[in-house]
């Protein structure tokens, strides 16, 4: 379970920075309060409802039901923030939370049964939960902010179009 858990906290570590990264590109602040539609979720509430997610889910993580009595969620879905400072705090201090969390974990405490909205899920289960839920929300994060940056977008992976560039280099030394 070691090797597991130091593979799930690189794979929580690699769709933190593709995050971090996208929301890096948006310029202007007020940008990403920006909604498409009524409908859709802006940068900001997608952040607020991550970060409202892993605090609550990660806060007490083996001891206490993952929906927490004192989350709001329903307003993690309404406004935004009012500065880039507010949002990246937010943001930091859910990350956190889950790190945190992760580095008490025991090959012992993957046996153990949690729940979440009072549904029992073992250890395992409920890490590989939130390992499909965050980079889903990444994802929402990454398209919103290539929308918002447009033609000053870097990609986050490998640019279109240079994929043989790419694989030419990380494979000239292969023999």
């Amino acid at each position: 379970m070691e090797t597991y858990l130091s593979s799930v906290q690189k794979q929580f570590q690699y769709y933190k920075s593709l995050a971090d990264k996208a929301i890096l590109q948006v310029e202007a602040d007020k940008q990403l309060n920006w909604q498409p539609d009524a409908n859709s979720n802006s940068v900001a509430i997608i952040v607020k409802h991550m970060a409202g997610n892993m605090r609550s889910r990660w806060t007490d993580f083996l001891n206490s039901d993952g929906e927490k009595s004192w989350r709001n969620r329903e307003a993690e879905f309404e406004g935004g923030y009012e500065s880039r400072t507010a949002l990246l705090e937010d943001w930091e201090q859910g990350w956190k939370c889950l790190f945190d969390a992760l580095e008490t974990l025991t090959e012992a405490d993957f046996e153990k049964i949690i729940y979440i909205r009072n549904e029992g899920h073992t250890v395992l289960e409920a890490i590989n939960r939130q390992l499909a839920h965050y980079p889903y929300h990444v994802g929402q994060i990454a398209y919103l902010s290539r929308m918002l940056a447009g033609e000053n977008w870097r990609s986050l992976s490998i640019p279109k179009g240079d994929s043989e560039a790419f694989n030419a280099e990380r494979f000239k030394f292969k023999t």
